[in-house]
């Protein structure tokens, strides 16, 4: 009784005043008739608090989103299934999901009384243009008289995350440079000669050419060992982008960040689309939920974009290397590269070394700031002259830029072999050739 009296509702307060105040002006006044109202006002609340406290429902909730890995801008949908284990059917129930802000409103939903083992359903959508992880729930039911005189609220602790991932454009398909990574599909690799940790071997079946007999292995293990006829290669590519505070401007979704994550994102799934297992590369090292492993390229999608949803902006003022010390495998690398100082250039240059024919696109993030125009050309522009000078295929970008066509430029530089090469900073000015000629 007492949790009961402790759920009044502002209606069932009210009803209690109005009651006492109708019993004891009826013993004033004498009026049989208006004791008799006043009694029925009081009773009605109580009697209300009394069931309600008493009630024991058993409640359970199994919350759904589909799908948990949702494009920025599009809609996904949450179901609550509310189920009464109880033997007490249940009163007028309100419930309430608590919901992210960027994700909408909080859905609010009336349920009439749940009898025993009945399941109600019930859905509401939810849209965010904000990339990111989040959580919704948990989720608060007040159970409620049909008068509304008593309200009690319980909760469900239950939460279930929701990833908004990065939009994406479809990019063309072009010619990428790079051993067997370039086109993405398992190249096979003749082997004629070489030590046993150069080739593939197998033992010896009759019908083999014994030309086809590597002699190294064959004293090592004893017995006649033969080269395959080939090895087939897996193709990898390596997505590097610079998260750094120093190296964008701009804020929120309109920034330069957002701005090189969205782009990062349409390669990554290019590529992944394209056969290649794609790993990613911030500048605080290589992100360990996207290493190369041995899964298909579409089962690395994924995880892909679940990572650069959740990237954020590092204070790191210098790039990470531990990454580059693997130089067992080679691949095909692009980076998304914001503003660059003079000590990047080192790195940029092992970079160069690790990847092959590595590709760039360089964000003209001055563009981004309050005090650019879009349309207007500014010093960061040159980035991407400066990359060639470093012997990378780079392009640049700006806030009105098309993806798909700087896609394609990339392409035809790396098919091309187009090549700048400079000396110069880009926040030095104009770029010069190496002979002081003039502008290149």
């Amino acid at each position: 009784m007492r949790t009961g009296l402790a759920g009044l509702t502002s209606r069932g307060r009210a009803f209690l005043a109005a009651g006492t105040t109708a019993v004891v002006c009826a013993m004033l006044l004498d009026q049989g008739s208006l004791t008799r109202i006043g009694v029925l006002l009081v009773a009605l609340p109580l009697l209300a608090a009394f069931l309600i406290g008493r009630s024991r429902y058993q409640l359970s909730l199994v919350r759904t989103v589909g799908p948990q890995l949702v494009s920025a801008g599009q809609p996904a949908q949450v179901s609550l299934e509310l189920t009464n284990q109880g033997r007490t059917p249940t009163g007028l129930l309100l419930l309430e999901d608590q919901v992210p802000f960027v994700l909408g409103t909080r859905p609010r939903f009336v349920v009439d009384g749940i009898r025993h083992e009945v399941h109600r359903t019930v859905t509401y959508q939810v849209r965010s243009d904000v990339r990111g992880r989040f959580e919704i729930g948990p989720m608060t039911v007040r159970v409620s008289d049909p008068f509304g005189l008593v309200e009690l609220g319980r909760a469900f602790q239950t939460t279930v995350p929701v990833t908004v991932t990065p939009r994406t454009v479809r990019l063309p398909a072009v010619p990428l440079a790079g051993a067997w990574t370039g086109s993405g599909d398992n190249r096979p690799r003749a082997f004629a000669t070489g030590s046993a940790e150069d080739v593939t071997v197998r033992e010896y079946r009759r019908g083999d050419d014994l030309r086809r007999v590597h002699w190294r292995s064959s004293a090592r293990v004893g017995e006649l060992m033969v080269r395959r006829e080939e090895q087939p290669w897996q193709s990898r590519a390596t997505i590097f982008i610079d998260n750094r505070a120093t190296a964008h401007r701009g804020q929120g979704v309109a920034s330069s960040l957002e701005a090189a994550v969205s782009t990062a994102a349409s390669i990554a799934v290019h590529l992944t689309q394209r056969g290649f297992t794609v790993r990613l590369v911030t500048a605080e090292g290589e992100d360990p939920n996207t290493a190369w492993h041995d899964r298909s390229s579409a089962q690395n999608t994924g995880p892909l974009l679940e990572a650069l949803a959740v990237i954020a902006p590092t204070r790191r003022t210098h790039l990470a290397t531990d990454w580059l010390g693997d130089s067992t495998h080679s691949s095909l690398l692009v980076g998304v590269l914001g503003a660059l100082d003079n000590h990047d250039q080192t790195v940029l240059r092992r970079m160069r070394l690790h990847g092959t024919s590595p590709m760039a696109i360089a964000l003209d993030v001055d563009a981004w700031s309050r005090g650019s125009q879009a349309g207007e050309p500014t010093g960061t522009t040159s980035t991407a002259a400066w990359l060639s000078a470093l012997g990378w295929r780079a392009v640049s970008c700006g806030p009105s830029s098309n993806l798909p066509s700087l896609w394609q430029e990339l392409g035809r530089r790396s098919a091309t072999g187009v090549d700048v090469r400079l000396e110069t900073h880009p926040s030095a000015g104009a770029p010069v050739d190496a002979t002081g000629a003039g502008a290149t």
